[in-house]
């Protein structure tokens, strides 16, 4: 790998990371040796990138620091393609066109070499088959866990059992069969996943939930693991 090329990634790595790389790391991937990772990352901070050493942690990537956009190797083309391709089959309408949009804009914007990976790509992915037709608006749904409001549903169980709850989304999920909406119940006092074709009716409330989203997803995630075994399209 050339030394820039080799820079560059090193930058990627900790981009992508939320916590301290360490050198070892860094070289694994990499397939080079802790002391060129050392003489890289020296490089790098002489040429003005922040990057902090955290003693006995490894390395950050401070904040405010980015690359010019779509300098993109030919996995990652194709990573981005057939992710999007999968949108385009199996999310709601809204996400649908914006992944076509996504795959537009992706095609004009590299460079010439690339295009034949989205134009003619070699990886892809089949389209959604038999998706059931939503209960809700899912692009209003996405729009309400981004400002943190409450949603009042009429649910239907998988004995066609009705309830009314009012919820506080926090996450669509998006399956190969289903779509559904993850939200803390009030009714439960805990985390529900509802399958979104069961929603007879939902109501699409001002009223803000308690705190910010992102906690309440921090909250969820931290519960995953209690709930290994759970079938994500239930809810109890």
């Amino acid at each position: 790998m050339r030394r820039a090329d080799r820079l560059f990634q090193i930058i990627q790595i900790l981009r992508r990371s939320g916590r301290p790389v360490t050198a070892a790391a860094i070289a694994a991937e990499l397939e080079t040796s802790k002391r060129s990772v050392y003489r890289d990352i020296a490089a790098l901070i002489g040429q003005r990138v922040p990057v902090r050493g955290e003693a006995g942690l490894g390395y950050v990537l401070e904040g405010g620091f980015d690359l010019p956009p779509l300098m993109l190797t030919s996995d990652e083309v194709e990573a981005a393609v057939l992710g999007a391709q999968w949108v385009e089959g199996h999310a709601d309408a809204d996400l649908a066109r914006a992944a076509r949009d996504l795959i537009a804009k992706i095609a004009v914007t590299v460079p010439e070499n690339l295009r034949p990976l989205i134009l003619d790509a070699g990886a892809r992915t089949a389209p959604g088959w038999n998706i059931p037709p939503d209960g809700l608006d899912v692009a209003q749904a996405r729009a309400w866990i981004r400002s943190g409001r409450k949603i009042a549903l009429v649910y239907r169980d998988n004995e066609d059992r009705r309830t009314e709850r009012v919820v506080w989304p926090i996450v669509i999920g998006y399956l190969d069969a289903v779509r559904t909406l993850i939200a803390w119940c009030e009714l439960r006092q805990d985390f529900r996943n509802f399958r979104i074709d069961r929603v007879a009716d939902a109501t699409f409330l001002d009223e803000r939930f308690p705190g910010r989203p992102a906690a309440l997803r921090a909250r969820w995630l931290a519960g995953l693991p209690k709930r290994k075994g759970e079938n994500p399209a239930d809810h109890r």
